[in-house]
């Protein structure tokens, strides 16, 4: 539920008060003198009007503006003029400038000592003095700006004493082009605050629900999972809130969130302080009538107005609380104006006084049975078994329902309620299975750990291993997970292979992200002792699939084509299945079982599954050619893995993410580069990989080539014998290394690793690798036995699942056979790969294709049907120009592409009037501006939908031949 932050984001501002921000300088520091004013923040105690007058103070020194402050206080209430005393302090030394009678006024309010003859009038308290004092007070503070403007902060309004309020209002009702600006802050109703003249109101209101979680992602520990929505539900938007509550959860751990009915948790000191004063002066009728609508939920409050009905003198009570701006009362519905405000009711509030509430509402709810369940459960002091049976039956109808969550919170409070023993334990790993559902792992483990106090019993202590393993894979902890479940794999072969199937089944997505030889060789020893028909078939090609995809690849999709025959659609199954299809290259059929899994945890929603199938779908639309349906499978995966904790989703979700952007001429180097902060990527080779394949991909849009082939390089290991880094990952960039490893000129490197990569994988080659392989050999290839290969990638139906990758292959072979003036062959593969890179908004790729097809003869035409700027440059110009636009010089750039700084400089100067631009600054706005042109290309070029191929390139008839006469 909790887990500690590797690494605390730094904010460089409030967050989540942009707009109020903006509002208040505009209003302290006004472009013309004449437009200033006086500023109030009125907002609800705890929601962060302190903290905007912090920031306001700080940005005022940073201006070079005095900043002199004071803060209302309840003990100094009914001290005159204490206030004042603290606010003018700073300015006193220029009180000789002030006039005499004035200063003789403010010194005596002030206490000072004063020898100036008294000014005739009233008493010392009369009306004269209170002038005298606001004048004085006005014009110390314009003393002061005299040489620098001043800003006044006043915190805690409410709390000045009645003649320094005067004063200060006095003083702001005069401040109009006047180099002196006043911000104050003032508790109560952001929608109707204290009328007071001279100050315009700047409401500040709870937090949006985005910034809400943005602050709590701030916090030094961040709880997950189900404990974020508790802490952001009852926060409501107040950050005060957010950050104690973040503070209490990291406390208390998973174990302190009680899910009952009542408050959710007791609430820490600092809250209760600052909720809690405004109950003592409220009569016993009206806490009591309180206590009943903060004892019920939602669905209960028609008996709790029911049961309060009964309480002497309820219509009075339910008045006053009204009265105090405690409760909203709406048609029969009784709501508390903030969630804490209930807490701090049903905590104010004895045991004793809690539970014969919760008696009496669950009286009135006897038609409820569900309802009822959670009531006598909160009023319960020690194990009952009838109400602990009661909220078994209450789990069993949320499960049938699709509630997990729910479910599992049933189970837990029915197993707190049992006697230690094997009842306690069951219910807690019935729980557990619930949770996981759910998408929730440190609720997991918390419960697993508590099987472990309830039973010795040997079976079950080792399904809770088995679910805390789950546990610790699902949220990235890879080396604790696999020393949980790997052991019990080995111990369970004999005694329970379905347990050390489980064990591996779970372990599987933890072995893929490590890739570590040596813990994949125990878990295919332990698989190779478990009988395949033991447990369940998805189960079974799972781990196999994943463990292994090209060990026994004929057998384990003969396994899944039978599993999914049989699939009875339900969402986790349809999950692992789809996740071996794709790691089996099954491409279609992931999309396919992945995509029907996805509609199904949508009408039944829970998080977490969301994230676990929601990043393998966007793998295998991604590999589909389905890029913006990949972005967008990643984004939900994302948001659901953040949520609850699902640190290998969250990895997946951020690559698929990357390579898209990379993909299209995007640097996507900061998205993935904050992926693995603080992670020891030696410890998930297939992070390290995709990060890996992300950069190289980066560094062939920027043409820096020798930086893509060592990247590509790096996925396998160095030696006469190069073996993939990844057993899976590694092997998808050997196409790229080997076009890389041409660029640069060390295509014997890459020979060595396509040959190692055949002998390594042998006959259990998938089509798509198979592919892969042959496009290598291709580019690789010396002579002309590389059209053989080329053919044989572009033109096997196989590869029309795969389409950007055919495409490149079609770029490539276009490449090599315009080289050898085959140009009616060489259009014909480019014209095909064109439309896939529009399609797709592969940028770089379009502008490489573009320029091949230039080079044949063909120009291209813009999204308006006419030849773009783009589009006038070589190959070799475009290249020459997109670096210059980086910023390299002539001579880094002639480096680069081993040219000479005077060949680099006479091509930028044929290139600059095609862009229409006189330096190298503009470089990169010209072709930004041509590539935001080819953005809109594939709506125009394509009619057959976002990610179908359809339409073709707009390519300019080639000019005819004129004939001589």
């Amino acid at each position: 539920m909790v887990r500690v932050r590797v690494e605390v984001d730094a904010s460089n501002g409030i967050i989540g008060r942009e707009p109020e921000m903006a509002r208040i300088l505009r209003g302290l520091f006004p472009e013309r003198a004449e437009n200033s004013s006086a500023l109030l923040l009125v907002g609800e105690s705890g929601i962060g009007k302190t903290t905007l007058l912090h920031a306001v103070e700080a940005e005022a020194a940073r201006r070079g503006t005095t900043v002199i402050s004071c803060a209302g206080s309840r003990a100094e209430h009914t001290l005159e003029h204490g206030a004042l005393h603290q606010l003018l302090r700073p300015a006193l030394k220029h009180l000789p400038r002030i006039p005499v009678p004035q200063r003789a006024a403010l010194s005596r309010a002030l206490g000072l000592h004063h020898t100036a003859a008294r000014v005739t009038g009233p008493d010392q308290d009369g009306a004269d003095d209170r002038l005298l004092v606001g004048l004085g007070s006005l014009n110390l503070l314009l003393a002061s700006a005299r040489h620098r403007p001043v800003t006044i902060v006043v915190d805690d309004m409410q709390w000045l004493d009645g003649a320094s309020l005067r004063t200060v209002l006095f003083v702001a009702r005069r401040l109009v082009g006047e180099p002196v600006g006043l911000l104050a802050a003032v508790r109560g109703d952001s929608a109707a605050g204290p009328g007071w003249p001279g100050f315009e109101q700047v409401p500040v209101g709870p937090l949006s629900a985005e910034a809400a979680g943005r602050l709590l992602d701030a916090q030094p520990v961040v709880p997950r999972g189900w404990g974020r929505r508790q802490v952001l539900r009852a926060a409501a938007g107040l950050p005060l809130a957010l950050v104690e509550l973040a503070r209490d959860a990291a406390e208390r751990g998973a174990s302190g969130w009680d899910p009952g009915v009542g408050a959710d948790f007791a609430l820490p000191a600092r809250l209760e302080k600052a909720f809690a004063e405004r109950l003592g002066a409220l009569s016993a009728s009206t806490r009591q009538v309180l206590l009943f609508a903060a004892a019920a939920d939602g669905p209960d409050m028609a008996a709790a107005l029911s049961a309060a009905a009964s309480v002497p003198g309820g219509a009075e009570a339910w008045a006053a609380a009204k009265d105090a701006r405690l409760v909203r009362l709406v048609s029969g519905r009784v709501e508390f104006r903030h969630p804490l405000m209930r807490s701090a009711v049903y905590g104010a509030a004895s045991f004793t006084e809690r539970r014969e509430t919760h008696l009496r509402l669950a009286d009135g709810l006897a038609g409820e049975p569900d309802r009822r369940a959670w009531h006598l459960a909160a009023a319960c002091l020690a194990p009952d078994e009838s109400v602990a049976g009661a909220l078994v039956e209450t789990a069993g109808r949320a499960r049938r329902r699709g509630g997990s969550r729910l479910a599992a919170a049933a189970l837990e409070r029915a197993a707190r309620l049992s006697e230690q023993g094997r009842a306690r334990a069951r219910r807690l790993l019935d729980a557990c299975d619930l949770a996981a559902h759910a998408g929730e792992p440190w609720w997991v483990e918390a419960l697993a750990g508590e099987v472990a106090a309830a039973t010795d019993d040997t079976e079950m202590l080792a399904a809770a291993a088995l679910r805390r393993g789950w546990a610790m894979a699902a949220t990235g902890r890879q080396r604790a997970a696999l020393s949980q479940l790997l052991p019990l794999a080995a111990d369970m072969t004999e005694t329970s292979p379905v347990t050390a199937l489980e064990a591996i089944s779970h372990g599987a997505v933890v072995l893929y992200c490590s890739g570590d030889v040596t813990l994949r060789r125990q878990a295919l020893a332990a698989l190779a002792d478990i009988p395949e028909d033991v447990g369940s078939a998805h189960e079974q090609v799972w781990a196999r699939a994943c463990c292994d995809p090209f060990g026994d690849r004929r057998g384990v999709l003969a396994a899944l084509a039978r599993a999914t025959a049989e699939t009875d659609g339900l969402p986790e199954r349809s999950t692992m299945l789809g996740s071996a299809a794709w790691l089996l290259d099954e491409t279609a059929l992931a999309v396919r079982l992945l995509s029907a899994a996805t509609e199904r945890v949508r009408e039944v929603p829970t998080a977490g599954s969301g994230a676990t199938v929601g990043q393998t779908l966007a793998l295998a639309q991604f590999d589909a050619g389905a890029w913006d349906a990949a972005c967008e499978s990643a984004g939900d995966a994302r948001r659901a893995a953040a949520e609850n904790g699902l640190e290998t989703a969250t990895w997946v979700a951020v690559y698929v993410n990357a390579m898209v952007l990379a993909s299209r001429g995007e640097d996507a180097r900061a998205l993935m580069g904050r992926a693995v902060t603080g992670l020891d990527v030696s410890e998930s080779r297939a992070l390290g990989v995709r990060t890996a394949r992300v950069r190289a991909a980066v560094a062939a849009a920027e043409g820096d080539h020798p930086v893509e082939f060592e990247l590509l390089r790096g996925l396998f290991t160095t030696g006469p014998e190069p073996r993939p880094v990844h057993y899976h990952c590694s092997l998808y960039g050997v196409g790229d290394l080997a076009a890389a490893a041409v660029r640069v000129g060390r295509p014997e490197e890459a020979l060595a690793v396509v040959a190692a990569v055949e002998r390594w994988v042998g006959d259990g080659m998938s089509d798509r690798l198979r592919l892969i392989v042959a496009r290598a050999r291709a580019l690789l290839c010396e002579g002309e036995d590389a059209e053989g290969l080329f053919r044989t990638v572009v033109e096997d139906s196989m590869g029309e699942q795969w389409p950007f990758e055919r495409a490149v292959a079609s770029l490539e072979f276009g490449e090599w056979l315009r080289r050898r003036r085959r140009m009616s062959e060489a259009r014909a593969q480019l014209a095909r790969a064109l439309t896939v890179f529009e399609r797709l908004r592969a940028l770089p790729w379009v502008e490489r294709t573009a320029g091949e097809l230039r080079a044949c003869g063909v120009p291209v035409r813009d999204a308006e049907g006419r030849p773009g700027p783009v589009e006038r440059l070589t190959p070799q110009q475009l290249q020459i120009a997109r670096l210059a636009a980086t910023g390299l010089t002539n001579r880094q750039i002639g480096e680069r592409l081993l040219l000479s700084a005077r060949t680099v400089g006479f091509h930028l100067y044929q290139v600059f009037p095609k862009l229409g631009v006189s330096s190298r600054t503009q470089l990169h706005d010209a072709l930004g501006r041509a590539r935001r042109t080819q953005e809109r290309r594939p709506e125009a070029a394509s009619t057959g939908g976002a990610d179908h191929p359809g339409g073709a390139p707009r390519l300019l008839s080639p000019p005819r031949r004129r004939t001589a006469r």
